[in-house]
């Protein structure tokens, strides 16, 4: 009996977790700007929060030396160094007045993104569902698609300063919800919460036994006063906490995260992780635990620069006729178009093709961001001078 296209062209079929699920929004745009860039056009990306700062010199030695021994090759324990985990514990204690064991209580990722799928996985079943924040990072919702979740979106407003409205959260039906997201300093508007929101926010998901998973990656960036949620009484019960190396330290290529929670969700979610990888190569742990260990200078040196960006990136918006608050940390600044664009994404289009200049539309990030657009500060100011000669054509 032959096989006709149609069966050939179904035969390897993907798996139905997989439909709805597209490519990440920045691996394709990438991918079009390598594209543009061999036509010789020289793209200036301001889309991606990848830091171009390097990590601290002592970082980089102590992987060097460290690599160069013999037997720090093999397997790594699935829950991390020892080192490591005292590392991320004291630092814990010292930038966010947290105590936590590290014994018990710390399991470092393979960068913190994993862990938001390692979360998604351990805890949820097909048809439960979890709350996304909208707008907000766009991988919490593919992970819980991908574990076989519902996605229920909660808005956030520019009016109501980007924070959750706990009242429309407490009117849902909540039969299903097993997950609420939430990120402060918030990605993509770089707004900061206020303590009575996070109180609330932790009240609420132990009433409806909800777990909280606050992705905090942010926190040091433009931000004088770096904040955890577990630092708020009670939320160890119900708070998995996910931070990561990637921004605070400027590395990002190096994959170094961290779940901090209760010994419980530490030992369900090690259930999930430990059949998923074979733990960190030990000189990157080790490296991450110098870089955890550097003092205020570290954060105050690329605070420093970050905060000459911004100002590059305030003049750009301004020639772009966009609306911001200039009281946003983190590494990107957030922005309103004006009304004689249809949304973000034509105005990056305009941008782009007009000027070779990419900054992302804030659509990306959930309906809630079609009006707006996010420029990262990931760039020497010369490329932010160049990108607004190419844009105003001064």
């Amino acid at each position: 009996m032959s096989t006709t296209t149609q069966d050939k062209n179904n035969r390897f079929a993907t798996a139905n977790r997989l439909n709805g699920i597209g490519e990440y929004y920045f691996s394709h745009k990438l991918r079009e700007i390598d594209e543009l860039n061999k036509q010789g056009k020289n793209i200036i990306n301001l889309g991606i929060g990848s830091p171009d700062l390097p990590p601290h010199p002592d970082v980089i030695k102590v992987l060097q030396e460290e690599s160069a021994k013999p037997n720090v090759h093999a397997y790594q324990s699935y829950k991390g160094s020892p080192v490591l985990r005292n590392a991320i514990a004291k630092w814990y204690d010292v930038w966010y007045g947290v105590n936590v064991n590290p014994d018990t209580e710390i399991l470092p990722l393979i960068g913190s993104k994993e862990g938001i799928m390692h979360i998604c996985m351990t805890y949820l079943d097909e048809g439960d569902a979890a709350l996304v924040p909208n707008p907000g990072y766009p991988t919490y919702r593919s992970a819980v698609k991908l574990a076989g979740g519902t996605c229920i979106d909660y808005d956030l407003k520019e009016e109501n300063n980007w924070q959750p409205d706990i009242d429309k959260l407490k009117s849902l039906d909540l039969t299903r919800v097993k997950l609420l997201f939430v990120n402060y300093p918030h990605m993509p508007t770089g707004q900061l919460p206020d303590d009575e929101t996070l109180k609330r926010l932790i009240d609420f998901a132990s009433e409806n036994n909800i777990l909280l998973v606050h992705d905090n990656p942010y926190s040091f960036i433009l931000n004088d006063n770096p904040k955890s949620l577990l630092s708020i009484e009670g939320a160890k019960e119900v708070v998995l906490e996910l931070n990561s190396l990637s921004k605070s330290q400027n590395m990002a290529g190096w994959r170094v995260g961290m779940l901090v929670a209760a010994k419980e969700r530490i030992d369900e979610v090690l259930r999930f992780k430990s059949n998923m990888d074979s733990g960190m190569f030990l000189p990157l742990q080790l490296a991450a635990a110098t870089a955890l260990g550097l003092d205020k200078s570290w954060y105050d040196s690329i605070n420093a620069i970050y905060r000459q960006r911004r100002e590059k990136v305030f003049e750009l918006l301004d020639k772009l006729n966009c609306v911001y608050s200039k009281n946003q940390v983190g590494m990107f600044v957030w922005a309103k178009i004006p009304a004689t664009y249809k949304d973000g994404y034509s105005l990056s289009d305009k941008v782009l093709y007009d000027s070779n200049v990419f900054i992302t539309p804030g659509g990306i990030f959930g309906s809630a961001g079609d009006g707006f657009i996010r420029v990262s500060l990931c760039g020497s100011i010369e490329k932010f001078e160049e990108a607004i000669k190419r844009v105003f054509n001064d």
